[in-house]
């Protein structure tokens, strides 16, 4: 089957990235759009620093990117680009590592300030893998991220209908790609969440 593979690049533990990631994994599987998290924080740093591919931990994390049809990279902002783990896991992919893939960019910040990280820092490198295609990307600022009791996320009311339009895009893009079928059911993204 078809699925989305979304890679989470950030260090922290407690990261809202990494929670947005499961906030767009359930919309996504509401739209019919298969998908599951990588979450780089839990590859062993050795492994990844010293870019040992034949790791097996390292050797799995690629086998999921090599079985995905898309992907989404979804990364904090710091000092104007996107998070060193991120990198040093793009730096092991292989040359064509996103050959025939939709790919989505999504970047999470404290402030608008970082909002062209996606497009001219996260972009390129995306694109240098030879992806089919990139999707507009999306900087979510930290503030639109509301963190509820249960560790779970929701968006704030001005952010949500955004949010929830570029995942449907992205989800029209995979599927034009022909790479999911049609949804079983068409409901709008907006009854999802």
């Amino acid at each position: 089957m078809t699925s989305t593979l979304i890679v989470t690049g950030s260090p922290s533990s407690s990261s809202r990235t990494h929670r947005l990631a499961g906030l767009l994994r359930d919309k996504l599987t509401a739209l019919d759009v298969p998908s599951s998290i990588l979450d780089l924080r839990t590859l062993p740093a050795e492994d990844l620093l010293h870019a040992r591919f034949d790791a097996p931990r390292i050797v799995e994390a690629l086998g999921q990117v090599a079985a995905a049809s898309s992907v989404v990279f979804a990364t904090p902002v710091y000092k104007a680009a996107y998070s060193g783990l991120l990198k040093t896991f793009l730096d092991i992919l292989p040359q064509f590592g996103l050959r025939d893939k939709v790919v989505f960019p999504l970047a999470t910040g404290g402030t608008f300030a970082h909002v062209l990280a996606v497009d001219y820092a996260l972009r390129p490198v995306l694109s240098s893998l030879d992806p089919l295609h990139v999707v507009s990307g999306l900087f979510v600022l930290d503030k639109h991220i509301l963190v509820q009791d249960d560790g779970s996320v929701t968006l704030d009311s001005e952010f949500a209908p955004r949010f929830d339009l570029t995942i449907g895009s992205f989800a029209q893009a995979i599927r034009r790609a022909g790479l999911l079928h049609p949804p079983a059911s068409h409901g709008a993204l907006a009854a999802v969440g």
